[in-house]
């Protein structure tokens, strides 16, 4: 099975999928829209793209690919490694085509373009639903009516005229509006990107090739102790604490031990935070995502 179909499995459940190295696909939810010219409905879909920032691993992908296979979390990242390679290799000659999600290539500045492929909703609520076209307003034939009328009946012509000003008025709104909607779609669009890409912002990585020079200040800065931890496990040797450790920090935590508890068992951190709300924030992803027996420690 191909990285790409795992990704988009994965988009009908999730907002942000990252494959670690290379960037997250983002999806924005978007309204239903109506085209006024062509009359066709389109129904509330998600709009994907492409964030090369978002490179840190988060374990969602790694997981989902191991329970998929039945491998370890260690072989999953091997095998995504692998493919982000294959992908970096393969940029360099032609454009990728993701399965469902979308296109990849490279721009002139050696930049990665995302095109995406609108065939696929990956909006569970649409489930079923589909684009339809209705039958448009035959407004020229009103319109020889109109004249037909003015016509036959020379006192009523001011009415007529009158109608037909309007029939000719609501064209030209109705491409002005079509304008607008478009406009206002597209300032959606921005809107919920920034706000995806602000959320995600925490666990980005971020390279600057020419970085400004470094500005040191003499500022203390008085820092809050780190005492609520979610803890991965207790052990009662402490070499397996630190096996432990090391395969947490190769998954991307600030794992720690961060003593022995009153049973003699050395405790393990995925992470430290200062403030409950993080921590319980984070501890219901962990939860969620990679280990369901991970639990609050406050120290």
């Amino acid at each position: 099975m191909q990285l790409s179909n795992y990704i988009s499995d994965l988009l009908y459940r999730y907002e942000c999928v990252i494959v670690p190295g290379f960037g997250g696909f983002v999806s924005n939810n978007i309204s239903s829209t109506i085209n006024h010219f062509t009359h066709t409905f389109h129904p509330p879909t998600k709009k994907i793209s492409f964030n090369n920032q978002l490179k840190n691993n988060d374990g969602l992908l790694a997981n989902y690919i191991a329970a998929s296979e039945n491998m370890s979390f260690e072989n999953a990242i091997l095998k995504i490694e692998k493919s982000v390679a294959q992908w970096e290799a393969l940029l360099q000659k032609e454009m990728i085509n993701l399965n469902g999600i979308g296109v990849l290539s490279l721009n002139s500045d050696s930049k990665i373009i995302f095109e995406p492929i609108d065939s696929v909703n990956y909006l569970s609520s649409s489930f079923g639903l589909d684009s339809f076209t209705s039958a448009s307003i035959k407004r020229i034939e009103y319109k020889e009516k109109v004249v037909a009328l003015e016509t036959s009946e020379k006192r009523k012509a001011p009415s007529y005229l009158k109608y037909a000003a309007t029939v000719a008025a609501f064209v030209c709104v109705g491409a002005l509006s079509w304008n607008a909607v478009q406009q206002k779609r597209a300032n959606q669009m921005a809107e919920i990107q920034q706000a995806t890409i602000s959320k995600k912002i925490e666990e980005a990585t971020f390279v600057i090739s020419n970085p400004l020079p470094e500005i040191n200040l003499d500022v203390v800065k008085k820092e809050l102790p780190k005492k609520f931890h979610l803890i991965a496990g207790a052990f009662s040797e402490k070499n397996n604490a630190l096996k432990k450790v090391a395969q947490l920090k190769r998954k991307g935590f600030n794992a720690q031990i961060i003593g022995v508890n009153k049973w003699g068992l050395t405790q393990v951190s995925f992470e430290s935070y200062t403030t409950r709300e993080e921590a319980t924030e984070h501890l219901q992803i962990i939860k969620k995502n990679l280990d369901k027996t991970a639990w609050l420690y406050i120290k």
